[in-house]
């Protein structure tokens, strides 16, 4: 099952033309955009605005805190 539809992949192919000419530029700073992987980023972004089919973003992994490591060592050493 494909993960992206077609219009997710239509406002990518939209935003890269636009970097290629040179006339995309960021939302927050409005800066021009150089970059392929944030021209994509901005691609996908609006088509979930769009309501295309699009995965939801992937979160940064948080690290365990001291108290769930500890806790899971003691159950470890249990067994």
């Amino acid at each position: 099952m494909a993960r992206y539809g077609k219009k997710a992949a239509a406002k990518v192919k939209k935003v890269m033309h636009e970097r290629k000419h040179g006339t995309l530029r960021s939302g927050g700073s409005g800066k021009k955009v150089t970059s392929r992987k944030q021209a994509i980023a901005i691609g996908l972004s609006e088509a979930r605005r769009a309501g295309a089919k699009v995965p939801k973003k992937r979160g940064s992994k948080k690290r365990q805190s001291a108290k769930n490591k500890s806790a899971k060592n003691k159950s470890a050493k249990k067994k």
